[in-house]
């Protein structure tokens, strides 16, 4: 929001009992929570007026992740809640906030928020972030089918591991692992998925770390990208699978040479 230089409180934000394995970032996120209170109702009316506009070009910069703004049980008073990738992306919205029609004109609207740097923290999902996930999984891979997919491992009960990576409130990362029927105990690792503002910064590969740190002593069969997928120890498998090809590949105990794999009934419902 423009006017940080109002009402703010700049501090660093480290709070082990929040739960979860931080992940390192060279640049923390940045996110703001606090409101914004309009005098009497001609400021209510602009606010309501210019706010929708605001909220979505706000959300649309690349380096945002998350841009919340409504009102509370008092209509003078909104409660806000933004996410940026780091202190570069929040200078770029100051900036774009104050040229624009909603920063120009919403001058004398109060604001009083908290701006604190915060990282990553990986831990298993809750059962009430169902949604979240699915919106990440459709916001980074810009369609239905992981989101799909995920929702029908949960739904049939294969979701043997769904980790996310949280920040600030808002869930920015995702990685699930589900059951192969297999001549060993195996688990598919898919999808992995990071939000597009927070992406090529070691969210994935934390994310992907934590999973196979989780279930030790099991085999661990994905599809992807070999020269990404190399660097956790992951190796061509040769199995018997409607997916085989370079693409296949494994970690762990060596499943039989050539013997079958079968993904949970989700994968093959896409």
């Amino acid at each position: 929001m423009s006017g940080c230089a109002c009402g703010h409180h700049h501090h660093h934000h480290h709070d082990a009992a929040l739960g979860g394995t931080e992940i390192p970032l060279t640049q923390p996120l940045i996110a703001l929570s606090g409101h914004l209170t309009c005098a009497d109702i001609s400021q209510m009316m602009l606010a309501l007026d210019l706010l929708p506009d605001h909220v979505a070009l706000s959300r649309a910069e690349p380096g945002n992740l998350r841009f919340d703004l409504s009102q509370t049980e008092d209509p003078l008073i909104w409660r806000l809640d933004e996410l940026f990738a780091d202190a570069e992306a929040f200078a770029a919205h100051q900036a774009r906030t104050k040229a624009s029609e909603w920063g120009q004109r919403s001058k004398d609207i109060a604001r009083a928020f908290d701006r604190v740097e915060v990282l990553p923290r990986i831990r298993p999902e809750h059962p009430q972030e169902a949604a979240a996930i699915s919106a990440l999984l459709r916001l980074a891979f810009g369609g239905q089918d992981e989101a799909r997919l995920v929702e029908m491992l949960r739904d049939q009960d294969d979701l043997t591991l769904s980790f996310v990576a949280e920040a600030g409130g808002s869930i920015i990362g995702h990685v699930a692992l589900s059951p192969l029927q297999a001549e060993g105990s195996a688990l598919a690792l898919a999808p992995v998925a990071v939000h597009p503002a927070a992406q090529k910064r070691g969210i994935g590969d934390a994310l992907i770390r934590a999973a196979l740190d989780a279930v030790p002593g099991h085999t661990i069969v994905v599809l992807g990208d070999p020269a990404y997928y190399s660097r956790f120890g992951f190796k061509p498998a040769d199995l018997a699978s409607p997916y085989a090809g370079p693409h296949l590949m494994a970690l762990g105990p060596a499943l039989p040479k050539g013997s079958a794999i079968t993904h949970a009934p989700a994968f093959a419902a896409l």
